[in-house]
C-alpha cells in the first residue's frame, strides 16, 4: 500500500475517530482485542474496549477463557458509548448466547443500531481449531447479532456453522453469501483466506442483489493469526471514516493483505499477521 492509500491522520492535538471493540483478550497478543487495537493505532484510529473474555493462549493454541461478567460487558459498552462516542464498532469472540443477548440489548438500548456501523466477526473458533463459543451461542448469533450487523465476516468454518455450506468452490461460496445475508446483515462478506487448496484469497461480498469478489494471490506464510480480526478491523476503522460497505472492504483486504506479507514468526506455533509494516519509512 503506498501512503496515500491509508487513512486520513487527524492532526496533533485533535480528538481521532472513535472505534470499538467488543472481543477477547488473547495473552499471546496475536488476535483478538490486541490485535484490534494495533490495526486501530496504527490507521490513526482512537480504539475503544469493551472485554467479553480473557483467554489463555499463546502461538500453539488456546487453553482455556474466562467469561467476563454480562453486567461488566453492558457497562463498558454503556461508559464509552454515552461519555466518548464512537463512529464505528466490530465484535469478535462472544462466548454464550448470554453475551450476545446482552451486546444486542445494549447496543439497541443506547440507540446504536441503524446509527453506527457494525461489523461482525463470527469468531466460533480459534485457527487451531479451539472452540471459543457454546454451541447454544450460535442461535443468539443468528437471531439477535446478525439482523444488527452492517456487515458480517465469517471465514469457511464459521459459514459452515452459520449456513451449514460447506464452502468448496464458488458457486457454494455464493450459495453461502445468500445464506447469510438471509440472517439479517446489510451485507455479507465470505471470507476464502481458508481455502487453502486456491492459489488465490478469494472473498466474496453480496448484499441481497449482487456479489462483488475481492481476489487477491494468496500470501505464503504460516504465520495469519489473527488475520480475520485485523481485516473486521480496518473494515470498521473505514467505515468510521464514512467509506461505503464496498469500498470500506476493499480497504480491509488490502489492509490484511499486508499484514499477511508481514507476518513474523512468534513462539513454536503461529505467529501474528502484523500491522508495524506501516511504521517502516
Amino acid at each position: 500500500m503506498s501512503k496515500t492509500e491509508f487513512l486520513p491522520l487527524t492532526p496533533p492535538g485533535e480528538t481521532p475517530l472513535r472505534v470499538l471493540t467488543i472481543a477477547g483478550s488473547d495473552s499471546g497478543g496475536g488476535a483478538g482485542i490486541q490485535a484490534d487495537m494495533r490495526t486501530f493505532a496504527l490507521l490513526g484510529i482512537h480504539g475503544l474496549v469493551a472485554v467479553t473474555a480473557v483467554t489463555v493462549q499463546n502461538s500453539m493454541g488456546v487453553k482455556g477463557f474466562h467469561e467476563i461478567p454480562l453486567d461488566v460487558i453492558a457497562g463498558q459498552i454503556e461508559s464509552v458509548a454515552s461519555d466518548i462516542g464512537l463512529q464505528a464498532a466490530k465484535t469478535g469472540m462472544l462466548a454464550s448466547s448470554d453475551i450476545i443477548d446482552t451486546i444486542a440489548d445494549a447496543w439497541v438500548d443506547l440507540d446504536l443500531a441503524g446509527t453506527v456501523p457494525l461489523v461482525v466477526d463470527p469468531v466460533c473458533a480459534s485457527m487451531h481449531g479451539d472452540l471459543l463459543l457454546h454451541p447454544s451461542a450460535l442461535n443468539s448469533l443468528k437471531e439477535r447479532l446478525c439482523p444488527l450487523a452492517t456487515l458480517v465476516t465469517p471465514n469457511l468454518d464459521e459459514v459452515r456453522l452459520l449456513t451449514g455450506i460447506e464452502v468448496v468452490d464458488a458457486d457454494s461460496q455464493r450459495a453461502a453469501a445468500r445464506e447469510l445475508h438471509a440472517l439479517g446483515p446489510q451485507w455479507a462478506l465470505v471470507k476464502g483466506g481458508h481455502l487453502r487448496s486456491s492459489a488465490h484469497s478469494p472473498d466474496l461480498r453480496f448484499d441481497g442483489a449482487e456479489f462483488h469478489e475481492f481476489d487477491s494471490p494468496r500470501i505464503a506464510t504460516g504465520h495469519d493469526h489473527g488475520a480475520g480480526d485485523t481485516l473486521a478491523a480496518a473494515t470498521a476503522s473505514a467505515l468510521a471514516h464514512g467509506y461505503s460497505v464496498p469500498d470500506a472492504v476493499a480497504f480491509g483486504k488490502r489492509w490484511v493483505t499486508e499484514c499477511l506479507g508481514a507476518a513474523y514468526p512468534l513462539g513454536h506455533g503461529h505467529g501474528p499477521v502484523s500491522a508495524l509494516f506501516r511504521l517502516q519509512p
